[in-house]
């Protein structure tokens, strides 16, 4: 029996077993621990960030972020629509209102023109967003000094949200260290993985450290070491035994990238000749890790029978994200497209496909589903 092959599966050193091993031989199993300092350290060195906080999940870590933001309910929050469902939600929890904002066709992020335009159109109506979730979609660095000028002239916070683009550069920065705050996730499916996990980074330290603290249960100092507490908290704190495996995998985000940007190039070259997939652009301002392969078909038709076709020859395969815009969820929300009369994000959903992309995938693997889709377009 033919084993499928999946969208983007944990790929391991072997570096982390002797890590796990070594906090376990230390007992340092609870949530904190040497382990989650070091690997916090290890997170500052790889991306530039002044400072890290790693926490149990990326969508813990928006939602953290837009709490120190200083997001509260009613708040307008701006925030990409061509997106994962985790970067919006965190808003709801605040209980303030998202405003989505359309993609830009050259880069599948978010779109500046949009942006300016609801920027200017909130301001007319007398309204300012409290902050902008700006997210690098794909492994691609969205236009983070632009989008960045833009907050800052009219006084919107930014949260930097790269949960899928750790690795990916706008320039010589790294995505994720553009705004007030940035975020990374590690869930199994990310170029690397703690399991389930993430981190907020930022620059001031007054701010990440709170979120320390808030991550925590919010217990406050005491000279007795009582359980005293002043404000609401979390158990958003990534464990000690989980940072080990963080420490393993930061030690190959370099080879991770190289491998996917390579399973790209071997797509791109292998169905050239089928004339029928156009590949998601990569921005001249950067390099994007290619986290997953996305290309566009046809018509929404041709996407899903190749994804029907790929499933039934044990491929997975997925549509790229399905815009929060057109998500029941937020239905009736404002939402600013690209260009007046053009849904860039609702025309990425409708022909859009993301294929096989771990950086584990073999070269027969690969080879296997480009047979696929070479049979499927014949």
């Amino acid at each position: 029996m033919t084993d499928r092959i999946l969208l983007s599966p944990p790929h391991m050193s072997g570096e982390e077993r002797r890590l796990v091993e070594r906090v376990f031989d230390s007992n340092w199993i609870a949530p904190v621990g040497p382990a989650i300092d070091a690997f916090e350290r290890e997170l500052e060195q790889c991306t530039g960030a002044n400072h890290a906080c790693a926490l149990s999940s990326g969508t813990a870590a928006i939602h953290l972020a837009l709490r120190l933001l200083g997001v509260e309910p009613g708040d307008l929050v701006l925030c990409s629509s061509l997106t994962f469902v985790a970067s919006a939600n965190p808003i709801l929890m605040c209980g303030a209102e998202p405003v989505f904002v359309d993609s830009d066709p050259d880069s599948w992020c978010m779109s500046t023109a949009a942006l300016e335009r609801v920027l200017h159109e909130l301001a007319r109506e007398g309204r300012t967003p409290r902050a902008c979730v700006a997210v690098s979609l794909y492994g691609q660095s969205a236009d983070l000094p632009g989008i960045s000028e833009l907050c800052r002239e009219h006084g919107v916070r930014l949260l930097d949200e790269a949960a899928e683009a750790l690795g990916a550069t706008h320039g010589d920065r790294m995505a994720g260290t553009f705004g007030d705050l940035g975020v990374y996730s590690f869930n199994g499916n990310k170029i690397i993985t703690t399991s389930g996990g993430g981190a907020l980074v930022g620059e001031d330290p007054r701010l990440v450290e709170r979120a320390r603290f808030l991550s925590t249960q919010a217990r406050d100092p005491s000279p007795i070491n009582a359980y005293e507490h002043s404000t609401p908290g979390f158990n958003y704190r990534m464990s000690n035994l989980l940072a080990a495996v963080g420490s393993g995998q930061l030690r190959v985000l370099g080879e991770r990238v190289a491998a996917r940007r390579r399973i790209f190039e071997t797509y791109r070259d292998g169905l050239e000749a089928t004339g029928r997939i156009e590949w998601m652009p990569e921005a001249p301002h950067g390099t994007c890790t290619r986290w997953l392969t996305c290309g566009l078909v046809a018509d929404e038709g041709e996407r899903d029978r190749l994804l029907g076709h790929l499933d039934s020859e044990g491929i997975e395969a997925r549509p790229v994200w399905k815009p929060m815009h057109l998500q029941p969820l937020f239905a009736g929300r404002r939402y600013e497209p690209h260009a007046p009369g053009r849904d860039v994000s609702g025309e990425l959903f409708d022909r859009g496909i993301c294929l096989p992309s771990g950086s584990s995938l073999s070269e027969p693997d690969q080879a296997r589903v480009i047979d696929s889709i070479r049979g499927f377009f014949r």
